[in-house]
C-alpha cells in the first residue's frame, strides 16, 4: 500500500479549547512568515491564481531561522520560467532589524534594510552598492498564506504592485487535525482550510463529529469544502463508550449510523480513546474493551473503514501486572484494530515508542507526533530516531500534535509542516 504521510497539530486534550490571544512579536518569528514556496495572483486584487502563474517564490529558511534564501523566476512567452532575482534576507540580532543583499539577471547588485512595524506590516528600503536609496518595498500580509507587495520610487510613486499567494507542495502527503485551529474553524471554517491548504497540508483529520455534521456541515458539504481547498477529509476521531459493551443493539446503532456518516464524508479511518483506563481495576475490564474495539473494527472493516486505537498515557498503567496497552494489541484482531501511538503521550507514560514497533510491528498505522512546545523546539523527543522505524511500525498516515503553541495557531501549524517537511521526511 502506498504510504501516506499524515500531519495533524492538535492540543494535548480535547476539552477546554479556548485559545489565548497568540502574537509573533520578535523581527526573526516574523520573518519567518515569508518562507515557503509562493506563486503571484492574477492582480493585487485577488488571491485567485492561474494555471500558469507570471511569477514563481521560492524562499528558504537557513541557519536556525535567521535567514531566507529568495529566488524569483518569472514566466516567459513558452510558460518557461527564468531566473529574475535571487537574494538573501535575514534577520541581525546586533541591530534587530531585517537586512538583504540581493541582485538581478543583470547582475545588478543591491543591499536593503528594515524593520516590522506589525506582525503584517513589513517595509525594506533598497539601496544600490553606491548606498543611494533606489527603491521602497512594502509588504502586507493578508494573512499567513497571503501577501502584497508594493515597490515605491523615492518620490513614493508605486512603481510596481504584486500578491503573492503560498503554494507549498503536497508530494510528502502531510495532514493536520483540525482541533490545532479549533476557534479559527469554528470561526470561518472555509477560509482556514483554504489557508492550511496552501501551507502544503494534503489531508485534514476532525474530531467534531456530532448527530451526522461536522462544523455544522452535513458530511457531503464538509468533504466537498475541504476538497476545495486543494485537500482530502482523511480521518475523524469519534467518542463513544457504552456502559454495556455487550449490548450489541446499542452499539451496532450508533456505530452503523457514524460509519455511514463518514462514508458519505469519504474518510478512510475512524479512531477513538478511552479517557476511563484509570478506572479500570480487572483483567475482565480489558477483555471487555477488547471485545468492544473488535466488534467496532469489524464493522468498519466491513464498511471498507479502518478502525484506530489512539493512545494517551493512561494505556502505559497496569491492571492485576499488566500493561494495559500491551493488553489491548495482544487481545485485539490485527484485522479488525489499527493503532494510533501518540509518541508524546508515550514518553510521558514512561515508554519509549520504538521499542513498542519493534515488539509489535506493523500494528501502528498511524502516529501521533508531539512536542513540550512547538514541534521539535523542546529537544526531549528524537522524533528523527523515532521516524527511522515507519517501515517497520507500520505507519501510513503520521500525525503530529502540539502541547502548547507560542505563535497564533495557524502560525504555528505552518511551522510544524515545514518541520515535519524538512526535517523528518527527508
Amino acid at each position: 500500500m502506498k504510504k501516506v504521510i499524515f500531519l495533524a497539530v492538535i492540543f494535548m486534550c480535547f476539552v477546554g479549547f479556548a485559545q489565548e490571544n497568540y502574537s509573533i512579536s520578535s523581527q526573526k518569528d516574523r520573518l519567518r512568515q515569508y518562507a515557503g514556496q509562493w506563486i503571484s495572483a492574477v492582480n493585487p486584487s485577488t488571491d485567485s491564481v492561474a494555471k500558469f502563474p507570471e511569477i514563481k517564490m521560492s524562499s528558504m529558511n537557513n541557519f536556525n531561522n535567521h535567514s531566507l534564501t529568495v529566488k524569483v523566476l518569472q514566466k516567459d512567452s513558452s510558460n518557461q520560467y527564468n531566473p529574475l532575482l535571487h537574494e538573501i534576507i535575514g534577520y541581525d540580532s546586533f541591530t534587530d532589524t531585517i537586512f538583504a543583499a540581493g541582485h538581478n539577471t543583470q547582475g545588478v547588485f543591491f543591499t536593503g534594510k528594515g524593520i516590522f512595524a506589525s506582525e503584517k506590516k513589513w517595509t525594506m528600503q533598497d539601496k544600490d552598492l553606491n548606498g543611494n536609496n533606489t527603491m521602497r518595498v512594502d509588504f502586507n500580509f493578508q494573512n499567513y498564506t497571503d501577501v502584497i507587495l508594493e515597490g515605491f520610487d523615492n518620490e513614493n510613486q508605486s512603481l510596481w504592485k504584486t500578491r503573492y499567494i503560498k503554494n507549498n507542495p503536497k508530494n510528502k502527503n502531510i495532514g493536520i487535525q483540525l482541533v490545532s485551529v479549533h476557534d479559527n474553524m469554528l470561526d470561518n471554517p472555509e477560509e482556514t482550510l483554504i489557508q492550511l491548504g496552501r501551507m502544503g497540508y494534503s489531508y485534514v483529520e476532525t474530531f467534531v463529529y456530532k448527530n451526522g455534521s461536522f462544523y455544522g456541515q452535513t458530511p457531503k458539504q464538509f468533504k466537498a469544502m475541504v476538497e476545495k481547498s486543494g485537500m482530502k477529509f482523511l480521518g475523524s476521531m469519534t467518542f463513544f463508550d457504552p456502559e454495556d459493551k455487550n449490548d450489541d443493539t446499542v452499539i451496532n446503532t450508533w456505530w452503523n449510523k457514524t460509519i455511514q456518516d463518514h462514508k458519505k464524508a469519504g474518510v478512510e479511518y475512524l479512531s477513538t480513546s478511552n479517557s476511563k483506563l484509570k478506572d479500570i481495576k480487572t483483567i475482565k475490564e480489558l477483555q471487555e474493551y477488547s471485545n468492544y474495539y473488535n466488534k467496532v473494527g469489524k464493522l468498519c472493516k466491513e464498511n471498507g473503514l479502518k478502525f484506530v486505537y489512539h493512545n494517551h498515557a493512561d494505556e502505559f498503567l497496569k491492571v492485576e501486572g499488566v500493561t494495559i496497552y500491551d493488553y489491548f494489541l495482544q487481545n485485539t484482531n490485527p484485522e479488525y484494530v489499527y493503532f494510533q501511538s501518540d509518541v508524546y503521550w508515550m514518553q510521558v507514560g514512561g515508554v519509549n515508542p520504538v521499542d513498542y514497533f519493534k515488539n509489535y510491528p506493523k500494528r501502528f498505522i498511524s502516529w501521533h507526533v508531539k512536542d513540550y512546545k512547538e514541534l521539535g523546539e523542546s529537544g526531549k523527543i528524537d522524533f528523527k530516531d523515532i521516524f527511522n522505524y515507519q517501515e517497520i511500525a507500520g505507519a501510513q498516515y503520521i500525525l503530529s500534535e502540539v502541547e502548547d503553541y507560542s505563535f497564533p495557531p495557524l502560525f504555528s501549524v505552518s511551522l510544524a509542516w515545514e518541520y515535519i517537511y524538512y526535517e523528518l521526511l527527508k
